[in-house]
């Protein structure tokens, strides 16, 4: 059973097997969504149906409150949007599945302080962070030179990202319509378009990306950053005419290329590794 990270920029879902785990960020410590660990755990069709089960089980066995262990975050749903969801700590983790019958337990509970102890060594070390993500892109046969406009791209991003929380930008919905507006004004194209056009569902654009649409991207991403941020662009109108401009930036000089090199930049190549596709990164938040 595979115990690999996903390359997931925010570390906000990770991968047991085949299932996807999704976690945050919380007072120094990671907390795992519950449902996603008896999903991983146990194949259950409904996870949250067994969750409330288990819950009642429990009450009336050993008169333990498991809910007590835990704490409402809000996490994305396959819907897109984020809902409130038990959450658990490592240690709380450990004890709920000790009530959860599984030949799965003892590998999940080694994956699960693998995933601790990492992000620990990362805090101390980011550098570690990016060298897990470079082996983790070589695993699935990427090239060199690709993952590392990977890794300076998803940098370029986390500055964009940061600009905009201190400039009043909601996370979600508007991150979605201000990244829309750069891709657009870039490409020509809204990255659910994009991913249309590549033959891609659920996996993140940026994984399947050629070298050169990376490179625009960065551009139009570094571009807005520097826009907003020499306008002290505040709230969303402000921010989204800079991300307007900011595309157009890069869009211009992709026109540019293209004219000379006779050439198209936007490719409907991709990078699945995997044929047929049944593996496939997990989704990040990048293409919101």
């Amino acid at each position: 059973m595979s115990d690999e990270l996903g390359p997931d920029s925010q570390g906000k879902i990770v991968v047991f097997g085949a299932k996807r785990i999704r976690r945050a960020w919380l007072d120094d410590e990671w907390f795992f969504s519950v449902v996603d660990i008896i999903a991983a755990l146990t194949d259950s069709e409904n996870p949250r149906n067994y969750w409330n089960m288990m819950k009642a089980r429990e009450r009336r066995g050993s008169g333990v409150q498991l809910s007590t262990l835990c704490v409402q975050l809000k996490l994305p749903s396959a819907d897109g949007k984020s809902y409130k969801t038990d959450c658990v700590n490592t240690e709380a983790a450990f004890r709920i599945i000790q009530s959860i019958p599984s030949p799965k337990a003892e590998p999940f509970k080694q994956w699960l302080a693998s995933v601790g102890y990492q992000r620990v060594q990362e805090i101390e070390n980011p550098e570690l962070a990016q060298q897990r993500m470079r082996e983790l892109y070589k695993q699935k046969g990427y090239p060199d030179d690709w993952i590392e406009k990977r890794v300076r791209r998803i940098a370029v991003r986390d500055e964009l990202t940061d600009e905009w929380r201190k400039r009043g930008i909601a996370e979600h919905n508007e991150f979605a319509i201000l990244t829309a507006e750069i891709a657009k004004a870039t490409f020509g194209l809204t990255p659910s378009d994009y991913k249309k056009l590549k033959g891609l569902q659920r996996e993140n654009l940026r994984d399947h990306m050629t070298g050169l649409e990376l490179i625009f991207t960065m551009l139009g991403e570094a571009a807005t950053t520097e826009i907003a941020r020499n306008r002290d662009a505040q709230g969303f109108d402000p921010n989204r005419q800079a991300a307007r401009e900011g595309g157009s930036v890069a869009g211009n000089a992709r026109r540019q290329l293209e004219a000379k090199s006779g050439r198209k930049v936007v490719s409907r190549q991709n990078y699945l590794i995997d044929k047929p596709q049944t593996k496939r990164l997990p989704r990040s938040n990048e293409d919101d």
